[in-house]
């Protein structure tokens, strides 16, 4: 039982430290105290030392014999790679929602696309807050509609990863309108089960939302050279 918690506590510490590097609590380079992590966290050390290592294994977090852990967060290129196989992925996914879609989820879908056109309407911060939970939202359903575990477990991953990336997209009123409209595209779709459609367009949305961030291999590169030269 005891071995349990320990596995329960380790596992929580490390969602939470995964979660503030990828939504921006922490910046690349900072580094990340045990003992401060620790007290903020009511834990001891040993379980941050262990989601530490763990974070260290996704590619978060670099770990530096003597000196500590510094966070290594997401990359240009990371993002530019993430969306890249989120395209294929994606379309995959709703090739299959195609197949194993319910009423239930159909309803949902309505639902988020609802609320989503709704909220647009709003102004200030919050609206745009709001838009981008329900654009995530949206994305949870069709992984959870395509029946497959494992591509859901991929792809709500993926969507983690890249969510400052989707939340300066989706936060842009011109492109939040477009989205919706895509997502709406995607939903109608499904319901005729044209899983080739639903593919074609899940695909073209990613790519779309790539083109609105201006990622591209070129600026990839640019970037990786700028920081290259700047250390």
């Amino acid at each position: 039982m005891e071995a349990y918690q320990d596995r329960s506590l380790r596992g929580r510490v490390f969602q939470r430290l995964r979660e503030d590097i990828l939504s921006g609590v922490y910046h690349e380079h900072e580094e990340l105290r045990e003992i401060t992590i620790g007290e903020e966290l009511g834990v001891s050390r040993t379980p941050v030392r262990e989601a530490l290592r763990q974070l260290e294994l996704e590619g978060l977090v670099t770990i530096i014999p003597n000196k500590g852990a510094y966070v290594t967060g997401i990359t240009p290129k990371d993002v530019y790679d993430i969306y890249k196989i989120r395209s294929m992925l994606e379309g995959m996914c709703a090739r299959w929602a195609t197949e194993h879609i319910t009423e239930r989820q159909i309803e949902e879908l309505e639902e988020v696309l609802l609320l989503s056109e709704f909220h647009l309407q709003k102004k200030g911060g919050e609206q745009a807050e709001q838009v981008t939970e329900l654009d995530g939202k949206f994305h949870k359903v069709l992984y959870e509609a395509s029946n497959s575990r494992i591509l859901e477990h991929v792809l709500s991953d993926f969507h983690k990863y890249v969510q400052m990336a989707r939340a300066i997209s989706v936060g842009e009123k011109n492109r939040a309108v477009r989205s919706i409209q895509e997502h709406r595209e995607i939903l109608e779709a499904i319901k005729d089960r044209d899983g080739e459609l639903a593919e074609e367009l899940a695909n073209r949305h990613i790519l779309n939302v790539m083109e609105n961030l201006h990622l591209s291999e070129q600026v990839v590169r640019r970037e990786n050279r700028e920081e290259q030269e700047e250390v």
